[in-house]
């Protein structure tokens, strides 16, 4: 599986890096700033990277560093380091997502993680950083319990739980070998399945800061609810597909997690035999496009593997050494 976590982080990373510089320009914009369809290869030696690049490897990092085996406390407690140690970083300086960068202020300042973030924001922050864990060799219910705790330490919102949760399901299945043609059945069939599923044994009593809900499982059910609605837009765009359409414009903009998904997905889907196509198109998008990129990214590699990135690319990649220990760190846990 060693390739295909490799294929993943450096697919996030060269998303990332390939659409930093076209993030919030339209698509007239991006086509005028680099014709015909925006960027072809991430920029620089290195290539810079975001603040999902560096939330990712904080992740991921937490994720390594945690005592085993995983269990909610102890890396709750690793990511509040990991994610602390970001905040204050200087290198945190690549216009950062605004709900994470409050959230992790209030880590810093003392606030316990299961009050530290934002119950009304289910912005992309949670899902652009989630694919180590879809890519650990754990049962699916780990990993799930996993990706949404990692989420709420930021998001409370029940959409970003879900959507941290079905993105890193989809990162594993196609590291497990889901062909793509299967891919959005699965996805599917996964989302209905978790509707109502609460993990209470990783995220404790954190519903009950939703105070509109009833229950565990209703404040869960609205955030599935939101993916679903996502996976019927990404099956629309599907049916016949227009290459020429922005993708932001058939499923979603990217600045929510549950739209970042679905457009990365789409991307994704539409050029999933060629995984520079689907970064290359997943940049050109009128959204959050280095999050939909990094995410598409994410898939393509865990599909592909590393083999299929351009070698320069990922040789030039910033944070190349954290990335390598990253892949190294992931492989080893089961």
């Amino acid at each position: 599986m060693t390739p295909r976590i490799a294929g993943a982080l450096y697919g996030l990373a060269i998303g990332d890096a390939l659409g930093a510089e076209v993030e919030f320009l339209t698509l007239d914009t991006i086509r005028h700033r680099h014709p015909p369809n925006g960027p072809l290869q991430p920029p620089g030696e290195p290539a810079p990277v975001t603040d999902d690049t560096q939330m990712t490897l904080a992740v991921a990092e937490a994720i390594i560093a945690g005592p085993k085996p995983l269990a909610a406390d102890t890396l709750a407690d690793a990511l509040t380091t990991t994610f602390t140690a970001w905040f204050n970083d200087p290198e945190n300086n690549r216009a950062p997502e605004s709900t994470s960068l409050n959230s992790c202020e209030n880590l810093d300042n003392g606030t316990p993680w299961h009050e530290a973030g934002d119950v009304s924001s289910k912005s992309s922050g949670v899902n652009m950083r989630v694919a180590p864990v879809g890519l650990l060799g754990l049962e699916q219910s780990t990993i799930a319990g996993i990706a949404q705790l990692q989420a709420a330490i930021t998001h409370i919102h029940p959409a970003a739980l879900a959507a941290a949760d079905l993105t890193a399901f989809i990162v594993s299945a196609l590291r497990d070998g889901t062909q793509p043609y299967n891919l959005m059945r699965s996805a599917r069939a996964y989302a209905t399945e978790q509707r109502t599923h609460y993990h209470a044994d990783w995220l404790g009593e954190i519903w009950k800061r939703a105070y509109m809900m009833r229950s565990a499982e209703e404040y869960i059910a609205y955030g599935w609810d939101d993916c679903i609605a996502v996976l019927d837009k990404v099956e629309r765009a599907l049916i016949i597909p227009n290459h020429e359409a922005d993708p932001a414009d058939l499923v979603g903009a990217g600045w929510q997690a549950d739209e970042a998904l679905g457009t990365a997905l789409l991307c994704f889907m539409m050029y999933a035999h060629d995984p520079v196509a689907v970064v290359r198109r997943a940049v050109f998008t009128s959204g959050d496009s280095d999050t939909i990129a990094a995410i598409a990214g994410a898939f393509a590699g865990a599909h592909h593997g590393v083999e299929r990135w351009p070698p320069d690319w990922i040789t030039r990649l910033e944070y190349k050494d954290r990335i390598d220990a990253a892949v190294t760190g992931l492989a080893a846990i089961k």
